[in-house]
């Protein structure tokens, strides 16, 4: 389980990063499992043989399959708010997908809170900048912001 901080701590880390996921590998079965599950076999996913011969020289994993993995790393490292009940994915902000992920790639979530409002129903909405990086390149897989509502 994650660590919990007090609300007024947690408020107190906007600006601040705080949390760099684990690497989580981007296999072929992956790949071919977020295929499967979405209906999305676009060769450049799911045929190697084919995807040799694009610039990319292999298969690359789905950019919402990068997406999807986020609230998993964000679990994994960033703070939850002590007293929650629960929390809800809102939505995305500036979501760009910057760079391929190749099959065989490791990524990981870099976090940092941008934003904690108070809402009228007595929950908070936090929006959390998020940069997906992948494993020896330079150029990250993609950059957002999440929004999630917490329940307290």
């Amino acid at each position: 389980m994650r660590d919990s901080l007090p609300l007024a701590e947690y408020r107190s880390k906007v600006g601040t990063e705080v949390g760099v996921s684990d690497w989580v590998l981007v296999d072929q079965a992956r790949i071919d499992a977020f295929a499967d599950a979405t209906g999305d076999h676009q060769f450049i996913h799911v045929d190697p043989v084919a995807a040799a011969k694009t610039p990319f020289g292999t298969t690359i994993a789905h950019g919402f399959l990068t997406l999807s993995l986020i609230p998993m790393m964000t679990y994994g490292s960033v703070p939850g708010v002590e007293g929650a009940k629960m929390g809800v994915n809102y939505g995305l902000n500036k979501l760009r997908f910057m760079a391929p992920v190749k099959s065989g790639k490791r990524v990981r979530g870099r976090f940092t809170i941008v934003a904690v409002d108070d809402r009228p129903d007595g929950s908070i909405q936090t929006t959390t900048s998020v940069t997906v990086e992948i494993e020896g390149e330079t150029k990250p897989a993609l950059i957002a912001e999440s929004i999630a509502l917490i329940y307290l």
